[in-house]
């Protein structure tokens, strides 16, 4: 799929001739404008092999997870290996790297109550003999599996509707973000096919200018909905680099120097739109898809800001640490089987990484569009 600096430079193509309108090649000194690199395709896509370690994972791994499929990826996604493909990158993957703490010390509370109890309760050496316990004054600590076993519904569907809320949002965000994409060119289309009317004489320049102007506000509304929407250590610079490499100097700084960019390109999409000499019935029809980009940008405002309701976030958090934390005492005797109980470690290991693992993609789709791959249209 091309990416957002393409689709922005097919958008902006001003005409030569009466018939091509907003998509016909610019003129010399527009190409020269339009001429800035944008970084807005970059970080797409699995990091590189070169990329610091930090960005591997958590926070600074999230701009590695706006993927865009064409057929080639999809033909990889579906392909018969992927199952062998998956488990052989557990070890390098970015979600189960950033749950290390977690893991960590619910395994360790296994590793220790396997130690405490061979202490304890005795236990066998690497010849199989089996000795008493060295401190036979303490106690062996167990817990009846009972309880986890009826608390495991009820945990499962806290874990289902954190995921699917979260889910939820980010198909939601991608939602308005196409909606956004498909109105643009709606919007451009129209101002081409209906720019003048009642047959009156229109000078090819001005067409060419006008259409520009529409094509290049349409631009900066959705640039600046996309910066509105990111980090501002991410975009802010690309952001303003952008915008005077396309825009006149006044008009640029008119939308960085805002207190609200997204309306005031709104506001200056608004304006050219009255200028254009069409019958007022067709600018109604074009000012439709204006509504539709303030309903979308509402929207999107409206994920941003506000979370799945954190009582619900911390409760499920405490809920699945506190279950596999003390998980280990439960599925002690259950493991007495293997040598010295110690086939339970890596299970408490294992079961913790895929049970934090479903909490942790939640809070990772939560919030969608530092992972939406926004640069991608």
């Amino acid at each position: 799929m091309p990416s957002f600096a393409k689709v922005a430079s097919l958008l902006l193509l001003a005409l030569s001739t009466p018939n091509a309108g907003a998509f016909a090649p610019p003129s010399s000194s527009t190409a020269a404008k339009n001429a800035v690199p944008s970084s807005t395709s970059v970080d797409m896509g699995p990091p590189l092999p070169d990329v610091i370690l930090a960005e591997t994972y958590g926070e600074g791994s999230r701009k590695y997870r706006r993927t865009v499929y064409t057929h080639n990826e999809w033909v990889k996604h579906r392909a018969s290996d992927r199952f062998i493909r998956n488990l052989s990158s557990m070890v390098n993957s970015g979600v189960y790297k950033s749950l290390a703490k977690e893991v960590f010390a619910t395994t360790a509370v296994a590793a220790f109550l396997c130690f405490w109890n061979a202490l304890t309760g005795g236990y066998t050496d690497l010849d199989g003999v089996q000795h008493a316990a060295v401190i036979s004054a303490l106690p062996q600590l167990t817990l009846p599996l009972t309880p986890f076993t009826l608390l495991s519904p009820s945990l499962g569907l806290l874990l289902v509707f954190r995921t699917n809320s979260s889910y939820g949002r980010w198909d939601e965000a991608r939602k308005f973000w196409g909606l956004n994409i498909n109105h643009t060119r709606d919007l451009n289309r129209m101002a081409t096919a209906w720019y003048g009317h009642d047959g009156q004489v229109i000078d090819p320049e001005k067409r060419a200018e006008d259409l520009r102007q529409i094509s290049l506000f349409t631009w900066a509304f959705v640039r600046s909905m996309k910066r509105h929407l990111s980090p501002p250590a991410e975009d802010e610079d690309a952001f303003c680099q952008e915008l005077r490499a396309r825009l006149s100097p006044s008009q640029a700084q008119n939308i960085i120097d805002a207190a609200h960019r997204p309306n005031r390109a709104l506001y200056d999409l608004s304006v050219a739109i009255d200028k254009l000499p069409m019958h007022f019935m067709r600018k109604n029809e074009i000012n439709k898809n204006l509504s539709i980009f303030e309903d979308t940008l509402g929207g999107c405002e409206r994920l941003l800001s506000s979370p799945v309701p954190l009582f619900y976030s911390r409760h499920t958090a405490r809920f699945l640490s506190t279950w596999l934390l003390l998980l280990p005492f439960a599925l002690y005797d259950p493991f007495k089987g293997s040598w010295n109980h110690i086939a339970e470690i890596p299970t408490v290991a294992l079961t913790s990484v895929f049970l934090f693992g479903i909490e942790e993609l939640a809070t990772q789709l939560e919030e969608p569009f530092t992972i939406l791959p926004m640069q991608g249209f």
